[in-house]
C-alpha cells in the first residue's frame, strides 16, 4: 500500500484500433491498482498525434484516458477516485495538464508517476520541469515508478528506446530556456505542433511505421 500521496499518476501510452489499451499500459494500470490505497489515480491522455483516435459505434471517439478509467473501474476502483485528461497527446502535455487542470486546483502535492521503463528517462524531465515552473502554487514533491514493458515487440522497443534519447535531449535543451509557466504557456500553444492552431503534429507521417507500433 502507498502512503503519503495525494495522487497516482498515469501518463498515457497509447490505445489502439476498438479502444484496446496495449499490454505495457496496463502494466502501468495494474502497478497503480497494487499500489492504491484511498488516494486519486490520476490517467493522462487524450491519445497520441501518431495515430488517429479509434471511434465507438455512435462515431465518437475514444479517449485513451476514458478507456483507462473503465480499466480501474472494473478493477473496483471507486469512481469519485478517478480523474481523467483528455487534452494532451504527448508527455510534455501530460505533465503540463496534469498541473493546471488536475494538481493546481485540486491540491495534489505529493505525486507518484508510473509509467514503463523505455519511457521513465523522459517522463521525469517532462514532469520536473513542468512542476518546477515559477510560479508555483503548492510545494510539489513528485516520485516516479517504472514497471516492465510487456508484449512489446523488440524491434519495436528498441526503435522506441532510440527516439526516446532524441526526444529527450530536446526536452532537455527546451526546460533549459523555459523557466516561468506564462512562458510555457505561450511555447506550448503557439509553437507546440501538437497544441498550436497549425496541429501539423498530426498525421505527418513524423515516425516510421516501427516506432509507431509503440504508441
Amino acid at each position: 500500500m502507498l502512503r503519503d500521496c495525494d495522487a497516482i499518476v498515469i501518463p498515457g501510452g497509447g490505445v489502439r484500433e476498438g479502444g484496446e489499451l496495449p499490454s505495457w499500459v496496463r502494466r502501468r494500470l495494474e502497478r497503480a491498482i497494487e499500489l492504491h490505497s484511498g488516494q486519486f489515480i490520476v490517467f493522462l491522455s487524450a491519445g497520441t498525434s501518431h495515430r488517429p483516435l479509434p471511434v465507438d459505434a455512435a462515431g465518437f471517439p475514444m479517449f485513451e484516458s476514458t478507456i483507462a478509467a473503465k480499466y480501474l473501474l472494473q478493477a473496483g476502483i471507486p469512481r469519485e477516485l478517478i480523474l481523467t485528461e483528455t487534452c494532451s497527446y504527448d508527455t510534455i502535455g501530460n505533465a503540463y495538464f496534469c498541473r493546471v487542470i488536475h494538481a493546481d486546483p485540486g491540491g495534489l502535492a505529493k505525486l507518484l508517476v508510473i509509467t514503463s521503463d523505455f519511457h521513465l528517462p523522459r517522463t521525469e524531465e517532462a514532469f520536473d520541469w513542468i512542476f518546477n515552473l515559477e510560479p508555483r502554487s503548492l510545494p510539489y514533491q513528485l516520485r516516479f515508478e517504472s514497471v516492465s514493458d510487456p508484449g512489446m515487440d523488440r524491434r519495436v522497443l528498441l526503435e522506441r528506446e532510440k527516439r526516446e534519447l532524441s526526444s529527450l535531449a530536446a526536452l532537455r535543451d527546451l526546460s533549459r530556456r523555459i523557466t516561468r509557466l506564462p512562458d510555457f504557456h505561450r511555447w506550448f500553444f503557439t509553437e507546440h505542433e501538437a497544441y498550436n492552431a497549425t496541429r501539423k503534429a498530426f498525421g505527418n507521417r513524423a515516425v516510421d511505421d516501427l516506432v509507431r507500433e509503440s504508441y
